[in-house]
């Protein structure tokens, strides 16, 4: 009996060694961008394939769906852990985590195919497979947009021979919408990213610009408005080591070119990310960020390859200093809920610039053969080096001081379901209350007369504030803005800030006068009011002296009213309270 099942089980080792040979033969993991020679992309379905096979024979890789996207397809993630733990949970109490976006921009499909060759030569040990970071990638995030291919829309791009479309599957760019979370897309990658919970975020682009030398160039998020020590880290450390470990590797880099329509060689401000994009988007969680951007006009292959030792790059350099960005995101979380005030909008620093050597080619304007007018001109055999200046610093050009807590009627339920899905923490109330608020009101906005991105977005939001005793109901929230979410809270529910809900037409309704008067009716009631107030008769009289609204009896009618306990209270009055103390 016991040769017998000795022998068995020698032969069922042998069998599965054998077939997991077998496996891993059976398949060829060479990608479409090799076998084409650096020209061709693969389709969604066989980039998805190409990981669930890569997963199924090396034990390190799991592929997970979280979510659905606008397309009708599930958004997945990837994940590369030696250690086979793909709990994240559990991989953060040891490791650090670097989170890899691809294919927001279909068409900039560089970093699709660098991510698909690191992870395989990682687990295939070609290159070094990091002990202490786990990588974790979306394969093709705008999926609706990859599924629309084509080998046209990149106008500007060279290769690859085919590619996607930068709109999703309801023509959304996606890299406008994680802030205001209009479509599955975002939402989904709000569920993946509050799962993973990144130290370092990478989004993968391709640059649509000026002309120049470098086939790499990198947008960190920007350091000042990261803040604290984490953004001195950002621009003092992380970007130098990027910086010096590519050139090491015969690779150059440079400040992403924030240039449109002219040279250039006089420099260029930072750009700067807000949270409707990607990385201003998880630098609200301390996460840090960045943007790699190939340059267009490179071939395909070198792209990729740059992408491809980008990464790398910054896994080296997570992997040297994972326990120190974790210690500063640590603190980060800590501080900033603790301060008295917030910036909620910013300038450039005109006082201070960062100066480097650039590398481009000489840009002339001359006369169009085709329009008869001036045109750019770059010449690639006219390249240079000249010292720029690079406006990276920014300051705040208006702060506001933070509140306790923030206080949403229940009616405003789609705004507490984007707090639900930023998992912010909030406690409904018990029962009707008073309670002392600060209240805002809407002084002045202006709109875009154009759609943008679904919506005809506010800017320049003036506020006027005031405390009031409020009627909170039962079911009403309360959110408190010490918690992780600070910064999510504060750019949100703030109006002022540039990718505010608010600005994003998220409380409209209130912009709108629901109730009017009748002038034939009003006007003997205005007198009225006159006459029993003449604090208010003696201001309408000051009013008059304004021939433009002496001339307009409407709009005297319509002044008085508005003073009177006529006019409605929801008019223009942000529904969002604020708790003080």
């Amino acid at each position: 009996m016991l040769k017998s099942s000795l022998i068995i089980t020698i032969l069922t080792l042998v069998f599965y060694a054998f077939s997991e040979k077998v496996n891993a033969q059976d398949h060829n993991f060479s990608t479409l961008f090799e076998k084409s020679n650096g020209t061709e992309t693969p389709t969604y379905t066989e980039v998805i394939d190409y990981y669930l096979n890569l997963s199924e024979v090396y034990p390190e890789i799991s592929i997970q769906e979280v979510g659905m996207t606008d397309s009708g397809h599930p958004l997945h993630i990837v994940t590369l852990n030696p250690d086979m733990i793909f709990d994240f949970e559990k991989i953060r109490q040891t490791k650090r985590i670097i989170f890899v976006n691809n294919g927001i921009h279909p068409g900039e499909s560089d970093g699709i195919d660098a991510t698909m060759l690191l992870f395989r030569d990682m687990v295939q040990n070609k290159t070094n497979l990091p002990k202490n970071t786990v990588l974790v990638t979306i394969p093709i995030y705008n999926i609706g947009g990859a599924l629309q291919r084509n080998s046209g829309t990149r106008t500007n791009q060279n290769g690859p021979k085919e590619y996607g479309f930068r709109g999703n599957a309801r023509n959304y760019d996606l890299n406008r919408d994680f802030i205001k979370n209009d479509t599955k897309n975002a939402q989904a990658f709000s569920q993946a990213f509050h799962l993973i919970q990144p130290d370092v975020f990478i989004d993968n682009h391709v640059s649509n610009g000026a002309d120049y030398q470098y086939t790499l160039t990198h947008l960190f998020t920007q350091h000042n408005k990261l803040g604290g020590e984490l953004g001195s880290y950002l621009i003092e450390e992380i970007q130098p080591q990027l910086e010096s470990s590519l050139k090491s590797k015969k690779w150059d880099i440079t400040p992403y070119v924030n240039v449109w329509g002219t040279t250039p060689d006089k420099g260029w401000s930072q750009f700067l990310d807000s949270p409707r994009y990607s990385t201003g988007y998880t630098t609200l969680w301390n996460t840090i960020g960045m943007m790699v951007e190939t340059h267009m006009l490179k071939s395909y292959k070198s792209r990729v390859e740059g992408t491809y030792e980008l990464m790398k790059s910054m896994v080296e350099i997570t992997e040297k200093d994972g326990s120190k960005i974790r210690q500063l995101r640590k603190l980060a979380f800590t501080k900033l809920p603790l301060q008295k005030i917030y910036p909620i909008n910013w300038k450039v620093d005109t006082s201070k610039v960062t100066k480097f050597n650039f590398k481009g080619y000489e840009g002339t304007y001359i006369k169009s053969e085709l329009t008869g007018s001036k045109r750019l001109k770059y010449h690639r055999n006219k390249p240079y080096t000249k010292e720029v200046n690079y406006s990276n610093y920014f300051n705040p050009s208006k702060q506001i001081e933070i509140p306790k807590a923030y206080i949403i009627p229940k009616g405003w339920w789609h705004i507490i379901e984007k707090l639900k899905l930023n998992q912010i923490d909030y406690l409904p109330f018990e029962k009707d209350s008073s309670i002392t608020a600060e209240v805002y009101h809407i002084k002045d906005y202006k709109s875009r007369e154009t759609p943008y991105e679904g919506h005809y977005v506010h800017y320049d939001t003036e506020i006027t504030k005031s405390i009031e005793k409020i009627i909170v109901k039962k079911g009403d929230i309360i959110v408190p803005t010490n918690q992780k979410g600070f910064r999510y809270l504060i750019e949100t529910l703030e109006p002022e800030n540039v990718d505010s809900f608010f600005n994003w037409n998220f409380f409209d309704t209130i912009l709108q006068q629901k109730e009017y008067f009748s002038p034939y009716v009003w006007e003997d009631k205005a007198s009225e009011l006159l006459a029993k107030n003449e604090k208010l008769r003696i201001e309408f009289q000051e009013k008059k002296k304004d021939t433009a609204f002496a001339k307009n009896w409407y709009t005297q009618l319509d002044w008085i009213h508005k003073q009177s306990d006529n006019y409605e209270k929801a008019h223009l009055r942000y529904p969002i309270y604020r708790v003080m103390k």
